[in-house]
């Protein structure tokens, strides 16, 4: 096992499979040359070469279709978005074209891409560098959706994002690239490197897509969550004291039911927590899902932690935040019903 961050987990699954299997190849905006803005796929161009690895010009739009056809002719392209709040110019190509392919042509192709992209907020980068848009793509049938929260995680789910054989977004939580986050922005950074979950199997390491881990149990609530805030949840059961039982998606289409349904109908109560805007967020969906499967179980209504409804802001950035002191209003609101 070696200790790796988040970042150098992605780099080393995009290597593994780079060297398993020539048809993978990686590229995007500044991916090649320079590494990527994140220094995800540093060291890629030189050890593969500028045709497995390299630069594209500044076109999402055209970075994606460019994937698909190259997926349709055999390769399996490993892309990278440079954040997700630019990924909107591609959102035709992946929804019409990529998500359909195999559908469309019954089976005769299929488009084995994944869209790599650093998603949500925490870094002050304003309105244009913090959105965290899941719940556009997972309303989209013929896609899966990926957010990891730890290194662990992010390697070999993007292995096993690579060897799908259908188009897969997977969101990279930028706020803990370098270490877990709970939410007090105004404390010092714990790097993965004194974490559990930052070791990570050497070689070859697959975590399957449409499965959930228990990152803590818990017989008070259930918490829902994925990437970043699931560090934040498991701070805000830590400082309210309720035994909450946190569920981390880590796949978020497909999505672990069966894992969700036994722990609301263990715990009695469920709260929904992710960082986007809370109208039509992905919450929406689990907490439907939750109501259908668990009612008779439930002790209270269901709640959901957000952002806000507003453009993300930069000055107010941990007044949008869902952070563990929110959380944990609303986990003792919750308790209290």
């Amino acid at each position: 096992m070696a200790r790796m961050s988040m970042i150098e987990a992605v780099r080393d699954a995009m290597d593994v499979k780079m060297a398993e299997d020539d048809r993978v190849v990686v590229f995007g905006e500044d991916v090649g040359f320079f590494g990527g803005v994140f220094r995800c796929t540093a060291g890629l161009q030189e050890k593969y070469g500028p045709t497995r690895c390299f630069d594209s010009p500044i076109n999402e739009s055209g970075i994606v279709g460019t994937a698909i056809g190259m997926a349709a002719y055999g390769l399996k392209p490993c892309i990278e978005m440079q954040f997700a709040d630019y990924v909107f110019p591609a959102y035709d190509q992946i929804t019409q074209e990529a998500a359909r392919i195999r559908h469309r042509s019954n089976g005769d192709f299929t488009c084995p891409i994944v869209i790599r992209m650093p998603t949500g907020g925490g870094i002050y980068g304003g309105q244009t560098h913090s959105q965290s848009p899941e719940a556009v793509f997972t309303h989209v049938s013929g896609l899966k959706v990926v957010q990891p929260s730890n290194p662990y995680d992010a390697k070999g789910l993007l292995i096993a994002a690579i060897e799908d054989p259908d188009p897969v977004i997977f969101l990279e939580p930028k706020r803990v690239y370098n270490g877990p986050f709970d939410g007090h922005h105004d404390r010092k950074i714990v790097p993965w490197a004194q974490h559990d979950l930052g070791e990570v199997p050497e070689g070859r390491h697959v975590v399957p897509l449409g499965k959930a881990a228990v990152r803590r149990e818990g017989s008070a609530m259930t918490i829902l969550t994925y990437g970043t805030m699931v560090h934040v949840a498991l701070a805000a059961a830590e400082e309210t004291g309720i035994d909450a039982e946190v569920i981390d998606l880590r796949t978020l289409l497909p999505f672990d039911a069966e894992a969700m349904e036994a722990s609301v109908k263990k715990t009695g109560r469920c709260m929904v927590l992710h960082e986007a805007t809370l109208t039509c967020g992905y919450g929406a969906e689990l907490v439907s899902l939750m109501q259908e499967r668990c009612f008779w179980h439930l002790e209270a209504p269901i709640r959901r932690v957000a952002g806000w409804d507003v453009p993300y802001p930069h000055a107010q950035e941990w007044d949008y935040f869902p952070g563990p002191v929110r959380v944990g209003r609303a986990m003792r609101a919750l308790m209290e019903a």
